[in-house]
């Protein structure tokens, strides 16, 4: 790691991970940038207990390549996740985590780290109360397309120079916390949107029901949909429907599988399903997406 005194990266100093990742690439390196980290990593095929300690940066996961069920703790509160391509992950700063993992294919991810100071700067220009980043954490995990285009594009932006990279730190936080307010919603109810999103994305290939999801949160079928779309601003079917039709079409941009196999792999019962479904979304049929 290179020093810069606007990251946190004093967790990290006695924290060897080559056995677990390469590194490929480094924008304080290959870029000359200080105000934004980004990194691209191959990653090992298997990790046992894999501790991850907290910084205070905010710190973003992007997986673009591979197929792992990867399983974490934190606080003490075990998940299980299947990451695929596209599958966006926030850390919440200073929180440590542990990870076990198995990959059926090759796993690459490209990390951004955005300096604490730059998160507590768009903080106060926003103003209001303090962020509240498990939520944003859970948000973000639901999908943000906008998140997830510009971090695949950072590492092809090595040509700028550090105001780009100031600017794209800016704009980052500025996004994230807005959302982040957006999706605010108190106590425990909170809590039970985002396990039942956790469970949607867990279980997107299965024939999940409404009444599957509230069970697992502990909540009545009409409680469940009444915080869940004072959250989200959607139903649970609907949040639902939009995880698999946005896994289809990162699968459709990666072009190696069949519709039928999108279909298979994204919850839907059919290929008509998946077409009737994602020309409802994005108003053109799966084939048509995939030419474009």
């Amino acid at each position: 790691m290179f020093d810069s005194p606007d990251f946190d990266l004093a967790p990290y100093a006695e924290f060897d991970m080559s056995a677990l990742v390469r590194r490929t690439y480094c924008s304080w390196g290959d870029a000359g940038w200080r105000s934004l980290l980004v990194q691209c990593f191959d990653h090992a095929p298997e990790a046992d207990h894999f501790q991850m300690p907290g910084a205070s940066d905010l710190h973003l996961v992007l997986c673009v390549a591979g197929d792992v069920v990867m399983r974490t703790q934190a606080d003490g509160k075990p998940a299980r996740r299947r990451w695929v391509p596209g599958n966006l992950e926030l850390m919440v700063p200073g929180r440590a985590s542990v990870f076990d993992y198995r990959a059926t294919s090759a796993m690459r991810t490209i990390q951004v780290h955005i300096p604490s100071a730059t998160v507590d700067r768009a903080a106060a220009q926003l103003g209001g109360s303090e962020p509240d980043f498990e939520a944003l954490s859970a948000a973000v995990g639901a999908g943000d397309p906008l998140v997830e285009h510009l971090v695949r594009a950072l590492p092809a932006a090595d040509g700028a120079n550090d105001l780009y990279a100031e600017s794209a730190a800016a704009f980052l936080a500025t996004h994230l916390l807005a959302r982040g307010r957006h999706e605010r919603l108190p106590g425990p109810e909170h809590a039970a949107v985002r396990a039942g999103i956790a469970v949607m994305r867990d279980r997107l290939a299965e024939p999940l029901t409404l009444a599957d999801i509230a069970a697992e949160v502990h909540l009545s079928v009409y409680h469940f949909i009444r915080v869940f779309r004072a959250a989200t601003g959607e139903t649970p079917h609907r949040f639902l429907t939009r995880l698999r039709i946005e896994r289809a079409q990162r699968l459709l941009s990666d072009g190696a599988l069949t519709i039928g196999q999108i279909a298979e792999r994204c919850g839907f019962a059919s290929p008509g399903a998946l077409s009737a479904a994602f020309l409802s979304h994005v108003g053109v049929r799966p084939s048509v997406y995939r030419k474009i």
